[in-house]
């Protein structure tokens, strides 16, 4: 038998940018469920110590200030830090084929830190255990199986036969969103023949809290600096976007010669790879929705916008999503109208639909900038990063904008 439940809002996913809305939005007052296929068990598994590469989970993020300091509000960030976690005050980019280089200061910002690396698993098992403590209904284990709309009621149905209801539907189910997908927003996407590659390696050499980034014809690699629970500071997680038939070949590589590859491409800067985890590939996609919202439906992070690796700016994509969404059902909620009100909607797309526009505008251009090795563009590129890197207020402008701290 199917059981019918009420509410005002419905997260579906309960990854780092749904698990975030959910607590943001049970703040408020609204009556929250979020939905979640995996069984609540997983967020409380113990935390092994990091003793070597295999310890750390593949996949982190950049965490900038602007992210931070919502987790902070949500009151989130405490348990994060009480956990592995890295902060990084320098910020080191160069072109693999030429001069141009650009170093990043935190101190000529005023902050103690650029942003902080953190393994998506520790952040999301934050957010979820803040969620089982709030009074958020966690409907967990189960999968979202179809969106069902009648007259002016809507809501999602489950696999174990139940049917909710809400007046908004929040979309925070990833890249391959099927409600975006069963409620018709189309997006534009294109495939970069790419592929990534992510893996923890130790260094001999510390990483010095150094964000690392070398750009090359076939892609950009990223050192981001991790550290354990002793302090090592010998670890980092490795992001190397490279062009498929080279990323299959870098990945049938047994470590030694993996290990080797790493350290020529990122010029030895942390002297020898001695350990490599186990790899993972996963191919490179730039998608967007052309809407963000229809009646009752409203796509957040991944599910409305996917974008190229190399600035590490997709989380923070995220929770600006998140930050503006909260914003505009927070003033929604004082003002007594409901959660799927027409224009709180509009606003909230108008908001981040620029913002995320501009910043995959902006990777796509570097992307292509650095794939092209004609001798005029290599000067040009080469040229513009060595005069950015001299103009001081220009370039540390554009670092607080992108820490969002501006």
């Amino acid at each position: 038998m199917s059981a019918r439940q009420h509410f005002d809002i419905l997260v579906v996913g309960g990854g780092m940018t749904g698990a975030a809305t959910a607590l943001g939005l049970a703040r408020q007052g609204w009556q929250v469920a979020l939905v979640e296929s995996q069984p609540r068990s997983v967020w409380s598994e113990a935390l092994a110590p990091a003793d070597g590469v295999d310890a750390f989970e593949p996949r982190v993020s950049a965490l900038a200030l602007a992210s931070q300091r919502l987790l902070s509000e949500l009151g989130v960030w405490p348990a994060v830090t009480a956990r592995r976690h890295c902060p990084y005050a320098h910020m080191d980019v160069w072109d693999g084929d030429g001069t141009g280089r650009i170093r990043f200061e935190a101190a000529e910002l005023g902050v103690l830190a650029l942003g902080a690396i953190v393994e998506n698993r520790i952040l999301v098992q934050a957010l979820m255990a803040a969620v089982m403590d709030s009074d958020i209904e966690l409907i967990d284990g189960v999968t979202v199986s179809g969106w069902w709309e009648q007259g002016h009621e809507r809501g999602i149905r489950l696999d174990d036969g139940r049917h909710l209801q809400a007046a908004l539907v929040v979309a925070a189910d990833g890249p391959n969103s099927r409600l975006r997908q069963w409620t018709g927003l189309p997006t534009r996407e294109w495939d970069y023949d790419q592929q990534g590659i992510v893996c923890t390696v130790r260094t001999t050499q510390s990483h010095d809290h150094t964000a690392w980034q070398r750009f090359t014809p076939t892609g950009p690699l990223a050192f981001l600096p991790l550290a354990n629970e002793a302090g090592d500071r010998c670890y980092s997680s490795i992001v190397w976007s490279q062009d498929t038939a080279e990323a299959r070949r870098l990945m049938a590589l047994d470590d030694a010669a993996f290990a080797a590859e790493l350290e020529a491409a990122i010029e030895r800067r942390l002297g020898a790879v001695e350990q490599v985890s186990r790899r993972h590939a996963f191919p490179l996609r730039q998608r967007h929705a052309k809407d963000y919202v229809r009646p009752g439906l409203v796509l957040i992070g991944d599910a409305a916008h996917t974008i190229h690796p190399l600035a590490g700016q997709g989380v923070n994509l995220g929770y600006g999503d998140v930050r503006a969404l909260l914003d505009e059902l927070g003033r929604a909620r004082d003002a007594g109208l409901p959660a799927d009100e027409p224009m709180m909607l509009s606003r909230y797309q108008r908001r981040r639909k620029g913002e995320n526009l501009a910043m995959m505008a902006a990777m796509e251009g570097f992307k292509q900038l650095f794939a092209r090795d004609e001798l005029p563009l290599r000067w040009v590129r080469n040229a513009g990063m060595r005069w950015l890197d001299e103009a001081g207020p220009l370039k540390n402008r554009l670092a607080a904008q992108a820490m969002g701290l501006e």
